[in-house]
C-alpha cells in the first residue's frame, strides 16, 4: 500500500496539492472580457503535429466522450464525474492549435468563456489538444505558462488548469506500468476547474489518498489488457501513431 499518491512527473508541489481533485472533478456563448497582460512568451512549434481538419472535431469529442463513461466514469476512477457528465455540465472544446503561442491564445479564449458562464449551465471545460503537445514532457512545461496565463487574467483562486495526456508517466514508474492509464486521454488534454468546486469536492471526500490508492488498485487489477479492451484510444487521423489513451509500451 502506497502511503500518498505518486508525484507527476517533474511536477513537483504543483501536482501534489490536491492532486486527485485536480483530475476530473471541474468539462460556446463567449463574453467580451479585458485582454490581460501577456504572460512568458511560449516556444513556437512545440510538437506540433498536423494542423487539425475541421470534420474531424466531433470526432475528437466522441473519442473523449467515450474515454470519460467507459474509464473515468465506468471504472468510477472519479466519483463526481458521473453528476456533472448527467448535468450535461462538462464543456469539450477542440483546440486547433500547432503550437503553443496558439494555444495559450485559445486557452485565454476558454478560461473567459468559463470565468463568464455561471457553474450551473458549464462546471469545467475539457479542452482537448490533438494538433499540438504529443510529447509528454512538452505538454507538462507548458502547464506552467497555463498558470501564469490564469494569473495574467486575475483567475487565480477562481479558476485552474489541470491535464491530462495520452503519454502520461509518473515519477517513479516504467512508461508501460498500467497505473499510468488513471491521467491518460486520447488527446493531450487541459481540465479547466472552478476553485468552489474543488472545495467542495475536498470537504464531500476530504481523504483523497483513498481514492487515488484505490483507483491503482483497479487499474493494477484491471492489466494493460483489461485498458485495451475498453478501446478508448483516439481516432483522429491528425494525432500521431501510436498514442492511445493508456497506451503501453515506448511511445514514437
Amino acid at each position: 500500500m502506497r502511503n500518498a499518491p505518486r508525484q507527476f512527473l517533474k511536477m513537483g508541489e504543483r501536482a501534489g496539492k490536491l492532486a486527485f481533485w485536480r483530475f476530473f472533478f471541474r468539462a460556446p456563448h463567449i463574453h467580451s472580457m479585458t485582454t490581460p497582460s501577456t504572460p512568458s512568451t511560449p516556444p513556437e512549434g512545440t510538437g506540433a503535429t498536423p494542423r487539425l481538419i475541421a470534420d474531424d472535431g466531433d470526432l475528437v469529442i466522441e473519442d473523449t466522450v467515450r474515454w470519460l463513461e467507459r474509464a473515468v466514469i465506468g471504472l468510477n476512477l472519479c466519483p463526481f464525474a458521473k453528476g456533472v457528465h448527467a448535468k450535461g455540465q462538462i464543456h469539450y472544446v477542440v483546440s486547433a492549435a500547432t503550437d503553443a503561442r496558439e494555444l495559450v491564445d485559445d486557452l485565454q479564449h476558454e478560461l473567459e468563456a468559463l470565468a463568464e458562464i455561471s457553474a450551473e449551465k458549464r462546471d469545467t471545460t475539457l479542452m482537448i489538444v490533438p494538433g499540438c503537445m504529443e510529447d509528454f514532457l512538452d505538454f507538462n512545461d507548458f502547464l506552467a505558462l497555463a498558470d501564469e496565463l490564469v494569473e495574467a487574467m486575475d483567475l487565480g483562486g477562481i479558476l485552474q488548469v489541470a491535464s491530462f495526456h495520452p503519454q502520461f508517466q509518473f515519477d517513479g514508474t516504467d512508461v508501460d506500468d498500467v497505473t499510468n492509464c488513471t491521467n491518460r486521454a486520447p488527446y493531450p488534454t487541459l481540465h479547466l476547474l472552478r476553485e468552489d468546486s474543488i472545495d467542495r469536492a475536498v470537504e464531500v471526500f476530504p481523504e483523497a489518498e483513498a481514492i487515488f490508492e484505490r483507483n491503482m488498485e483497479v487499474l493494477e487489477e484491471l492489466g494493460s489488457d483489461g485498458w485495451a479492451a475498453l478501446d478508448v484510444g483516439p481516432r483522429c487521423p491528425v494525432h500521431p501513431p501510436g498514442a492511445a489513451a493508456g497506451g503501453l509500451g515506448p511511445q514514437p
